[in-house]
């Protein structure tokens, strides 16, 4: 294969290993001869000057950035300088072009300029004082019809580095600004590089469009060093974030793209946006004659990552947290926390009534707290409005009540998604199967055939999630269909029962060979000519890993489903659920063995089945499968950077990666993989960025609408919420990790419609800003929520008492916690170290006595397919002082304390130290 031929272990170069695939859908590819890494530019064309933060080298002839390194680390270079040769022609957005719309007031055309477009000498001119490093006038690089004069600035302000532009109107009318971006031009490049040089040279950024509170954020890949903070400088709001689809590198897989961070974005909402909802209100600026308007942004440094906020705070910026997040559920109590050097003069809400909003007391640190409550399902934002004028905006999205959310997206998944064709020529009867959301209906062909075909992440997605869904909230009619498709489709059909290939997982039930099948098969509305379009040889092959641990998945729930309910599961013994599960995990191996090299979506699945096998005293399979993923592992530990995938470059192998890396013990491994995670999946006062792990091409592969952008809580959000949730646990006292696992975990629920459907990711380009169209590769990420989800209990020093997944209801002797998550099956007390977790059954609230350290439990009643719980306690604090234990009783041969149900609730004591 092609991937094999370039990639040698992990010492790949990453190439756009796919541009044939990205051809196809107009993306485009590099150009390999043309561009390719080259020294910079010449001494005698660069002009070099410093603050006492940063190192800035700029093009002489352009007066944009070549290179800006920190003091503290000259070698490194945040911006694209290495690609200087290549992009210095018309075009190609630099650090320090400024593009704009503007229009005489009372004209109703707008018209386009930027410094990027056509290339000329700008006009250098003479500066004293002020902290002035270099200055140009703009007009050479702009058509000469331009109303406005623009001057740029390169400035030194309290040792950071400052780039502004002032306006000047030259005529003798008003001229309206619709729209003013600055292209934030970072070196997101990573084409023709190992994973040991991206993580080195390399930074991805993220936006928090919050107004004059918003910023940018650029981390290393490594997600280690200095973080770079591009801060409002004076009054610049951060409103928009445009992509820059007209620079002429072509994105891809090896490359994201630029945005521009816009200050007015009235122009484009009137036009190219005109479809969408804006995360903020868009402006314009109207200039007198002979006016002048300035705007600029400031570059400063964050020592790591965990410390962006308190840089904000160093230089006087608001800053919000919320709790539990951004994502906020009717039924739960938010908290929302604010600080800032001035007081708030107001906070709006849009729409109306789409949250309330109440102080409820101020910190000890001067931290304003406010209640926060989702009423209106749907966006909302919220406008703080500070005495100076200052405005800041949090975007939130209300969804429904957890276990309602779960609820419909199960029943719309086994109703409207459910496909029982009887003799469909593909064997796809009964399945949850694709669906078009848009059209309202079943998709049973696609050219790309795992959409269609039930296997990759495009096309099982649908019946992963249903199956993953039972698992939060088992529902007997669901579970029964379930179970035929388990018995009747994947078994035997997705997953190969007999033969060489036994347990092997095929790429695709459906295929296109029109030759072999009877006429009318195929519609003339599906264009099959792709590579995409596989043929029935390549369907049934089964060399492709990532298929394998969404069956392994599917055979695990029933599993559970079996073991630890009565009645629920009828078809089968629980025995023969889990014995399938292991063998599929070896299969994986076996039969897929090149990409299995690689860390897995989903690939915790491995070590639950691990669990699950121990527990149930299988102990030769359980070493046999121990055996073979510490293989996998020890060949991760070799390696400084082992995220390797099918793609260049991914973000969906670390969750498997750092998951075995801490059961074999390789902690060095594990953090190292932390840290690259948290690269791209920052903390941000926005719904959709929040928890948001970077993804930006799937929708090429599993997306309707088809393009290179960054997706707003794909899959990849609640798989890395994993690592993320678990390296919590082990230190509970960084609430860092908490706000971005929570972010990740709900970034799952997001997207999910009124009645239920689940896209594969929302589309976060300002001209769309929606769901895509179809359910796509969801499923995955439904994975991360069910096998994730809990409740969190924490204090804090500054922000006292926190849950998350649940309302606090009593804050006296006792702190009472009452549940809101759809599975309610599991809390974490992060003061005691102690995660509670039910097989079956539910909490109804958990109440946690500091003093003493004992934990009362109250569960639901029992029903007709759980007459017991089955509660687990695991203590990840100190030992020496006393594990919990179960007042009143006993773990049975499984390790797990059976608790009889009544038909009320019943209330269990946990002590430590008994």
């Amino acid at each position: 294969m092609m991937f094999q031929k370039v990639c040698k272990r992990n010492k790949f170069r990453i190439t756009d290993v796919f541009v044939g695939i990205l051809m196809l859908w107009g993306v485009g590819q590099f150009n390999h001869t043309a561009i390719a890494q080259v020294d910079s530019l010449s001494s005698s064309e660069i002009l070099s000057l410093s603050t006492p933060v940063f190192e800035l080298s700029v093009d002489k002839r352009s007066q944009t950035a070549v290179s800006l390194s920190p003091v503290v680390d000259p070698q490194f270079n945040y911006t694209t300088g290495e690609w200087a040769e290549v992009r210095k022609g018309d075009g190609f957005y630099q650090l320090g072009d400024i593009n704009l719309k503007v229009r005489q007031k009372g004209a109703s055309q707008w018209v386009s300029y930027s410094s990027a477009a056509h290339r000329s000498p700008v006009e250098s001119l003479n500066h004293e004082g002020n902290g002035v490093l270099t200055a140009a006038k703009l007009s050479n690089s702009l058509s000469k019809d331009i109303a406005l004069e623009i001057t740029r600035f390169w400035e030194s302000k309290n040792g950071n580095l400052v780039l502004r532009f002032e306006l000047k109107n030259k005529n003798s009318e008003p001229i309206e600004v619709g729209a003013l971006g600055i292209p934030m031009i970072f070196n997101n490049i990573l084409h023709e590089k190992h994973l040991d040089e991206v993580h080195a040279e390399n930074v991805f950024f993220d936006p928090y469009i919050g107004m004059d509170a918003g910023y940018l954020q650029a981390v290393r890949l490594s997600g280690e060093g200095p973080v770079l903070l591009v801060l409002p400088h004076e009054k610049t709001p951060f409103e928009a974030y445009r992509p820059l689809l007209d620079d002429p590198m072509p994105r891809g897989i090896t490359f994201e793209g630029f945005h521009e961070w816009m200050v007015h974005s009235k122009a484009y909402a009137e036009n190219e946006w005109q479809e969408a909802d804006p995360w903020n209100r868009p402006t314009s600026m109207v200039l007198a004659p002979g006016e002048t308007y300035s705007v600029g942004v400031e570059f400063v440094l964050a020592d790591n990552v965990q410390n962006i906020e308190e840089t904000l705070i160093k230089h006087h910026k608001p800053v919000a947290i919320g709790f539990p997040g951004y994502v906020l559920p009717q039924d739960v109590q938010g908290s929302l926390f604010l600080t800032y050097e001035k007081e708030i003069r107001s906070i709006d809400v849009e729409p109306e009534g789409a949250l309330v909003v109440k102080k409820v007391g101020t910190t000890s640190h001067g931290w304003d707290k406010y209640a926060v409550n989702g009423v209106i399902w749907g966006r909302a934002r919220l406008s703080v409005t500070y005495t100076d004028g200052t405005v800041q905006t949090i975007n939130y999205k209300v969804i429904k009540p957890e276990s309602e959310v779960v609820a419909d997206n199960g029943h719309f998944l086994l109703t409207e998604q459910w496909f029982d064709k009887k003799n469909d020529p593909f064997g796809r009867a009964p399945s949850v199967i694709s669906y078009d959301y848009e059209k309202k209906e079943k998709i049973t062909q696609d050219s790309r055939a795992w959409i269609a075909g039930l296997s990759d992440e495009g096309g099982a997605g649908s019946w992963l999630n249903a199956i993953m869904k039972q698992l939060v909230q088992p529902d007997p009619e669901e579970v029964a269909k379930m179970e035929d498709f388990v018995n009747q489709t994947m078994w035997g059909g997705i997953q190969y029962s007999i033969g060489e290939h036994k347990y092997g997982v095929r790429k695709s039930l459906f295929y296109y060979e029109p030759d072999s099948m009877p006429e009318g098969t195929y519609s003339d509305e599906v264009n099959y000519k792709t590579w995409a379009a596989w043929s029935k040889e390549a369907a049934e092959t089964v060399g492709r890993s990532y298929n394998y641990p969404h069956v392994a998945a599917a055979h695990w729930v029933m599993y559970r489903l079996a073991r630890n309910y009565n009645g629920l599961v009828t078809q089968r013994a629980w025995e023969w659920y889990l014995e399938n599960a292991f063998h599929t995990a070896i299969a994986m191996v076996e039969q897929a063995p090149y990409y299995a090299q690689f860390g897995q979506m989903e690939g915790t699945i491995f070590i639950l089945v691990l669990e699950d096998l121990k527990r149930e005293g299988w102990t030769e399979l359980a070493q046999k499968l121990e055996s073979t993923m510490r293989k996998r592992a020890e060949h991760w530990a070799s390696l400084n950077y082992p995220f390797g995938s099918e793609m260049p470059w991914d973000s969906t192998g670390q969750e498997e990666v750092y998951m075995w890396s801490k059961y074999f013990g390789f902690d060095e491994k594990a953090s190292i993989t932390l840290n690259a995670i948290l690269a791209y999946m920052p903390t941000i006062p926005h719904w959709g960025y929040n928890g948001c792990a970077r993804r930006y091409w799937d929708f090429l592969f599993g997306g309707k609408l088809s393009r290179v952008e960054r997706q707003i809580h794909h899959y990849g959000s609640a798989l890395n919420a994993i690592p993320v949730l678990h390296a919590f646990k082990e230190v509970p006292d960084n609430l860092y990790l908490l706000r971005v696992g929570y972010g990740g975990l709900m970034g799952a629920l997001s997207n999910i419609t009124k009645d239920g459907f689940a896209p594969c990711a929302f589309h976060s380009f300002p001209s769309t800003l929606r769901n895509d169209g179809i359910s796509g590769d969801y499923g995955p990420g439904f994975f991360g929520y069910a096998v994730n989800t809990a409740s969190f209990l924490v204090m804090h020093d500054e922000f006292g008492w926190i849950s998350m997944g649940g309302n606090i209801i009593n804050e006296a002797e006792w702190i009472t916690m009452e549940l809101t998550t759809a599975a309610r099956s599991k809390v974490f007390i992060a003061p005691a170290g102690v995660e509670l977790s039910l097989d079956a059954g539910k909490f109804k609230t958990v109440s946690f006595h500091p003093e003493s350290g004992e934990i009362k439990i109250v569960l639901d009643s029992r029903n007709e397919y759980t007459p017991k719980a089955f509660l687990q306690v695991k203590f990840t604090g100190d030992s020496e002082n006393g594990e919990y234990k179960v007042l009143k009783y006993s773990k049975n041969d499984r390790g797990i304390y059976s608790i009889p149900l009544k038909k009320k609730e019943r209330t269990v004591r946990v002590l430590k130290g008994i």
